[in-house]
């Protein structure tokens, strides 16, 4: 067994109270810590820690010892909601957006997601792969230490399954921790138009069984929107990767309000992300459920599209994270 000790810190910041999983509310303005601290870490999982004055010396003595006097030590950024893995940018759509085309014209128009898609259905794994661990250590190097990463820009099954085994080579060769979602119903392709529900009916039959035998995700995502798909495809999605142990982690609420929250806490998702447009109904939903709003203000930035509610759900006690969704179109930052 590996074991290490940091000690002398500084300050040891982001200590939750004992049985507290998620602060909301008030407890969001203050900074959990510990002064003159130790951490002891067991097979690069943190194991204990406490004030220096309280160090067990013996265990000690049998230890590696990292001194880190004069320096803080706190938790890396966990990046929830992310699209790392693409093949190519789509900067030539902010030109669109300057000239008055809104992100959902330009999806009309064969833009966004369909425009991501075509690129990535012509690229190899490999290349793929490259490109997003040269990706990979760039946002680890800004700070990120936990990563989650969405396929969804494949659109169809084999494209789809290409992007997971390359987020499973992404968790397999990096020292980060990487958590992968199946976002197969990320936009309804071309060839399934007007027959959306054909195309869950695929991801359901094809995708699903390949992606539990080959333990290619942790998560199921659906982009629960008007023009992409609705709240009964969505449950039906859902509904089918239950026997596979897939956890939700819905798209609801980016430009309308259709019931996507509520599918979402029905499901017992980990979170519903974006959160841009809320109802009352939304917002008292998650009000009584143990499923985390994710925010994503830069996709507002770069869309000019309403920011999600911070202040709101913070103020209903409702648990958040903040997220990247870093992509090729809508985020690419």
């Amino acid at each position: 067994m590996h074991k290490k000790y940091l000690i002398n810190i500084k300050e040891l910041v982001g200590i939750l109270p004992e049985g507290v999983n998620a602060l909301t509310g008030e407890d969001l303005n203050k900074v959990h810590s510990i002064k003159n601290a130790w951490l002891k870490i067991e097979d690069d999982r943190i194991h204990s820690f406490g004030k220096m004055e309280e160090i067990d010396t013996d265990d000690l003595s049998t230890c590696k010892i990292c001194n880190v006097k004069d320096r803080m030590v706190l938790p890396a950024y966990v990046d929830s909601h992310t699209h790392l893995v693409f093949a190519g940018t789509r900067e030539d759509e902010f030109i669109m957006r300057l000239n008055g085309m809104s992100y959902e014209d330009i999806a009309a128009k064969g833009g966004g997601i369909l425009n991501s898609a075509a690129k990535l259905q012509k690229t190899s794994e490999e290349e793929l792969f490259e490109s997003a661990k040269d990706r990979l250590a760039q946002v680890i190097r800004m700070g990120t230490g936990a990563i989650e990463i969405k396929s969804g820009y494949g659109l169809t099954v084999d494209a789809e399954l290409k992007m997971l085994r390359v987020i499973k080579r992404l968790k397999q060769e990096s020292a980060a921790t990487i958590k992968a979602t199946f976002l197969g119903a990320h936009a309804i392709p071309p060839e399934f138009k007007n027959r959306a529900n054909d195309y869950i009916t695929e991801l359901i039959e094809k995708a699903l069984p390949v992606i539990a035998e080959e333990n290619l995700a942790d998560y199921i995502d659906v982009f629960c929107e008007k023009g992409y798909f609705t709240v009964e495809h969505t449950n039906r999605l859902l509904d089918a990767a239950v026997p596979y142990g897939l956890k939700p982690k819905i798209h609801v609420n980016q430009f309308n309000s259709i019931g996507g929250v509520q599918a979402g806490v029905a499901h017992s998702a980990v979170s519903v992300d974006h959160l841009e447009i809320m109802t009352e109904d939304d917002f008292k939903a998650l009000e009584t459920s143990n499923t985390i709003a994710t925010v994503l203000p830069v996709c507002s930035l770069f869309i000019d599209i309403p920011y999600g509610p911070f202040k709101e759900l913070n103020n209903r006690g409702i648990a958040m994270a903040l997220a990247t969704d870093y992509n090729p179109g809508s985020s690419p930052s």
